[in-house]
């Protein structure tokens, strides 16, 4: 790796370049479904390639390969240069990045069993093991399970001196039970839905997550919504669990806070952000007790979005983003931080793969936790719903207004958890939602979830980030029944 990548930084400087920067990335992958006691997917992937990043002409190139050959290499180069000559041709002013210290150095997430040692077969098992159990349930028609790894090994080099490598080690599972009655369906997901908990830790996190044990209980409760009572609409008090607070997070807060949206540089997939530069210390986003961080550091968890460095050779940092109510922080990258004054980028550049540039992408967006139990939550509620896991949402262009709905929930009268509700959902205004939070669970009920598919850019990125939430209680919220015919 480190031939290829210094060759690349010494031929991009001799053609012109007067910055480079070259990730080579050596990426596992291994997927593994089932669906209805039959296998449904169990492939093994692996993809090796060189990505070069370079200012020529004080515009930006790029351009990556495959063809890790020394002829490979100055070919790439060569384009990468090229493009950067051709973009200065239509600039509008020279790229400024914020400074950084060169670094070298190793590192590697802790996980204590490597999940591509563990046969594919115990692996396929286990989910037919909880989708067998979930089948046993009558009134489940689909059952289906799912476990996914991933291993990056990069070596990220650049022209002001870093060379840095990296071992990224991730582990995810879930599973669904779903059931089809007249023209309704439902659906419960363990422990969460959309490909369930995902995290920077090695096979170890299967086995915590014990898919077998939970399938049972989410199977009736997915037939049980059935009988269930519908929602009711109007203004209410909500306690959200955790899993669909970090959905929250993640689109409410994750995705506006980033600044190439902000900034105009960005647009694709998910729109840009309502986020203008003068709220920045200035904006209510949410009540006194609401504080969030961006941050990257292994101490504050193994999440999707844990690094020791970004792809552009800058340390992991603790950014604070909403601090006791107030917005102070977006996410950036060495270009954007020098654009807005900030004296250095809070390392957010991420890529997928060694094909596709760096873009800004979330690291772990987290709101900290309160101090309330989860019982007293619920004891300390008239007259409320509580929500559990997503099953749906909708959020504008800017990030502004939004429609979450989940799975099931609970009605909450006079301090109890009562009935059932089926698809209940909820909807807003950003800052008025989080303005509403009067209650934050402690941290012995919060749990960093990982997304492993947040979708950017053009093409395309899939990128894993990760969200650190506690059940939380938001007041005067709007409610009401989501479709259950999809």
């Amino acid at each position: 790796m480190k031939s290829w990548a210094n060759l690349a930084i010494e031929k991009a400087l001799a053609r012109g370049a007067t910055y480079a920067d070259v990730r080579v990335m050596d990426i596992r992958h291994r997927d593994v479904s089932t669906k209805n006691g039959q296998v449904g997917r169990a492939s093994e992937s692996e993809s090796l390639g060189l990505g070069l990043r370079v200012i020529a002409q004080g515009s930006w190139g790029f351009a990556s390969t495959d063809r890790l050959t020394r002829e490979g290499v100055e070919a790439c180069v060569a384009q990468a240069v090229a493009i950067a000559k051709a973009s200065a041709l239509a600039k509008r002013h020279d790229v400024v990045m914020a400074p950084e210290q060169p670094c070298v150095d190793t590192w590697q997430n802790p996980f204590i069993k490597d999940p591509f040692r563990i046969p594919i077969e115990t692996q396929i098992g286990v989910l037919l093991a909880a989708d067998a159990e979930m089948r046993k349930v009558k009134g489940v028609t689909l059952a289906e399970g799912s476990m996914s790894f991933r291993r990056i090994d990069q070596l990220f080099v650049s022209s002001i001196g870093s060379a840095i490598h990296q071992v990224k080690m991730q582990s995810g599972a879930g599973i669904v039970a779903t059931s089809f009655a007249g023209e309704e369906i439902q659906k419960r997901s363990y422990p969460n839905s959309f490909g369930g908990q995902h995290m920077l830790r090695g096979y170890e996190l299967i086995e915590e997550l014990d898919l077998v044990r939970h399938a049972p209980r989410i199977a009736e409760e997915c037939v049980a919504l059935h009988s269930a009572a519908p929602c009711p609409e109007g203004k209410r008090t909500i306690i959200l669990d955790s899993s669909q607070l970090g959905l929250q997070i993640h689109e409410s807060i994750g995705h506006p806070i980033e600044l190439d949206r902000v900034l105009g540089m960005e647009a694709n997939f998910a729109g840009m952000s309502f986020l203008t530069l003068e709220k920045l210390n200035s904006l209510r986003y949410g009540s006194d007790i609401v504080n969030v961080v961006a941050d990257a550091r292994l101490a504050h968890g193994p999440g999707l979005g844990t690094f020791a460095y970004d792809d552009e050779g800058v340390p992991a940092q603790c950014t604070p983003i909403i601090s006791s109510g107030l917005f102070t922080g977006y996410l950036t990258n060495r270009e954007t931080a020098a654009a807005i004054g900030q004296p250095r980028s809070n390392g957010t550049m991420r890529t997928e793969s060694w094909n596709r540039l760096p873009i800004i992408r979330m690291t772990n967006i987290s709101i900290l936790p309160g101090d309330r139990k989860f019982e007293d939550l619920i004891a300390d509620t008239d007259d409320g719903i509580y929500m559990e896991t997503n099953r749906s949402w909708s959020i504008d262009d800017r990030r502004y207004h939004f429609q979450f709905s989940t799975e099931i929930g609970w009605e909450i009268k006079n301090g109890k958890r009562g009935r059932m509700i089926k698809t209940p959902s909820y909807s807003g205004i950003t800052t008025e939602f989080w303005n509403s939070c009067d209650a934050i669970c402690s941290r012995d009920y919060w749990t960093l979830w990982g997304t492993p598919n947040c979708g950017k850019g053009q093409p395309m990125q899939t990128m894993g980030t990760g969200h650190g939430a506690a059940p939380a209680r938001f007041r005067n919220v709007k409610v009401g029944v989501a479709s259950s015919k999809s």
